[in-house]
């Protein structure tokens, strides 16, 4: 009896796991699939945001570069690039040491001034003896003069205002109140003034300087030309010759 118990035990235990051999071999465990990874659309790349915001600034640089009018390179015609000069103020002295010759045709001499185009502004002093009009029968007296101011034509009421004796020996000195021939005054800026000076017959020396009206006081040492030449009965002269020392060294002062 027990011997069949047995048995019948074993064989339903047997038949159990049999069955549960059989379930497992078809109804194999599912496989859960992988979890999808999904990248996160707000964490680009930091060389991607780079360069979008490179191309972004590339962007606006180049609509404002459009949209920018160019430089006009024109100048403006209405804009008045030659400003007058305003008119100068002060004097001018012009001095120099004076040693009268002995002989004829000699110890003429003339101051003027002009602008830089060689306009003549104003005649200072001019040898009373030429002015009125020596000049017709000695064309070479301080002839430089007689041309640049036309004296020729000049007016008789001109012609007195700078005539003047021949001085004696010693410093001379002319005064430009910085007027010109229609007494109107001068504008600032450069100015030229000359000494001439007939030394005998046809040689003669030239004094000149450039001095500048502004508003510095200027002091300027004219410079000498001297030119020598034969007349039909006199020789012409020389660097060593006398009559070279008739007019010395020539000192031009503005005074603002």
């Amino acid at each position: 009896m027990k011997k069949a118990l047995f048995i019948f035990i074993a064989a339903l235990v047997c038949m159990l796991l049999f069955a549960c051999t059989s379930d497992a071999a078809n109804n194999p465990p599912t496989e859960q699939p992988a979890a999808e990874i999904v990248p996160d659309a707000s964490a680009e790349p930091e060389q991607a945001e780079d360069l979008d915001a490179s191309t972004a600034q590339e962007a606006t640089q180049d609509t404002e570069e459009a949209t920018e009018e160019p430089a006009s390179h024109q100048p403006d015609e209405n804009l008045d690039t030659e400003h007058e000069a305003s008119p100068a103020t002060g004097e001018v002295d012009i001095s120099f040491e004076y040693t009268r010759q002995s002989g004829p045709a000699s110890n003429q001499h003339a101051v003027w001034i002009e602008d830089m185009d060689g306009n003549l502004i104003k005649s200072l002093f001019a040898s009373q003896w030429t002015a009125k009009g020596g000049y017709r029968t000695r064309p070479d007296s301080i002839a430089l003069w007689a041309d640049r101011a036309d004296l020729a034509n000049m007016q008789q009421t001109d012609v007195d205002a700078v005539a003047g004796a021949t001085p004696r020996t010693g410093p001379q000195s002319y005064t430009w109140d910085l007027t010109d021939l229609s007494g109107e005054t001068v504008k600032k800026g450069d100015y030229i003034f000359f000494i001439e000076g007939t030394l005998r017959w046809k040689n003669f020396v030239l004094f000149s300087g450039v001095i500048t009206l502004g508003d510095e006081p200027v002091t300027v040492q004219g410079e000498a030309v001297f030119h020598y030449e034969d007349s039909e009965r006199y020789a012409a002269l020389t660097d060593s010759s006398p009559e070279n020392n008739m007019i010395g060294p020539v000192t031009a002062v503005f005074t603002p």
